[in-house]
C-alpha cells in the first residue's frame, strides 16, 4: 500500500507536514491538496501544537502543478478554474486562518507554485541546496495560487515583475538577499535548525505569539489608527492572560517561566 501524499506528526509542541510524493518532485495531487487543508485544519485544532513546520520529501520541495497533467491538458478552462478555488486556495485561506506561526524549511526546488506554497507561510528556511523560482511562465501560465499577491509583499513590485516575467532561478543565497527566505543554513541541517526555531517560538506565551501574527497582517491592509485601536484591544486582552502574569513574576524572581497558554 502507497504511504499518503502528505505525512503528519506531532514532536512536543510543533506539527511537521512532509510533502510526500518524491518520485513526482512533490508536485500537487488531489490527495496531497485535501490532506494539506485536512491537516493544516486538524494543526489549528490542537491546543498542544504551537508552530507548525512544512517541507518536502527527498530532493525537492514541491514543483507546484504536476507538469504531465499540463502535457495532457487535464486542466482547462473551468475545470482548472474549479480545481484551484475548491482545491488550492483552500490551503491559503486556510494558511490565513491559521493564526499559528508556519515555517517552510525548505529542503530543494521550489518551483512555481511550490514557491508560492513556501512564499505563503510566515517564515522560510532555506537548504543551501535548494533552488527557487516563479515558473509560471515557462509555462506560459499565471501564478494562481497567489504569487503575484504575496513575492511583491516580500522584495518590492519591480523585483517582483523580474522574477514572475523571467522565471529566473535564484539560488538561496540571493533568496536571502530580497528578503525572500529568513535564514539559509547546510542542507544536512535544515530540520534541526528549523526545528530550533520552532520550538524557540513555541516556548514563547501562545496567545501572545498568535496575536502577533495577527497584528502583523492586520496591519498591512489597515490605517494607522485602526491598527491602533486594534493592537489596544489585543494587548488590553493580554495584559489579563495567566502567562502575562507568569512572565513578569518570573522575570523579578529571576527563573524561566511556564506557560500554559491562559
Amino acid at each position: 500500500m502507497s504511504e499518503d501524499h502528505i505525512l503528519y506528526a506531532v514532536e512536543g509542541n510543533c506539527a511537521l507536514l512532509t510533502l510526500n510524493r518524491p518520485e513526482a518532485k512533490n508536485a500537487f495531487s488531489p490527495e496531497m491538496i485535501r490532506l494539506w487543508r485536512q491537516y493544516l485544519e486538524e494543526a489549528g485544532r490542537d491546543d498542544g501544537v504551537r508552530v507548525v513546520l512544512i517541507t518536502g520529501k527527498g530532493d525537492t520541495f514541491c514543483s507546484g502543478g504536476d507538469i504531465r497533467d499540463m502535457a495532457e491538458g487535464k486542466l482547462r478552462s473551468w475545470d482548472m478554474k474549479n480545481y484551484l478555488w475548491e482545491g488550492v486556495h483552500r490551503i491559503v485561506l486556510t494558511l490565513e486562518d491559521l493564526d499559528k506561526p508556519v515555517i517552510a524549511a525548505i529542503n530543494g526546488a521550489a518551483m512555481g507554485a511550490g514557491l508560492d506554497m513556501a512564499l505563503m507561510c510566515d517564515l522560510r528556511i532555506c537548504s543551501d541546496r535548494a533552488k527557487l523560482a516563479e515558473s509560471y511562465i515557462l509555462m506560459g501560465v499565471v501564478p494562481g495560487d497567489g504569487g503575484a499577491y504575496f513575492l511583491p509583499r516580500l522584495v518590492g513590485i519591480a523585483k517582483a515583475l523580474e522574477l514572475l516575467l523571467t522565471g529566473d532561478i535564484i539560488s538561496p543565497d540571493e533568496a536571502l538577499q530580497l528578503g525572500i527566505v529568513n535564514r539559509v543554513v547546510p542542507h544536512d541541517r535544515l530540520l534541526e535548525e528549523s526545528f530550533v526555531l520552532a520550538e524557540k517560538i513555541a516556548s514563547r506565551p501562545p496567545l501572545a505569539v498568535r496575536m502577533m501574527k495577527r497584528a502583523v497582517y492586520q496591519a498591512q491592509t489597515s490605517t494607522l489608527r485602526a491598527h491602533l485601536d486594534y493592537i489596544s484591544s489585543q494587548l488590553s486582552l493580554l495584559s489579563d492572560t495567566e502567562d502575562h502574569l507568569e512572565a513578569a513574576k518570573a522575570f523579578l524572581e529571576k527563573r524561566k517561566p511556564i506557560f500554559r497558554g491562559k
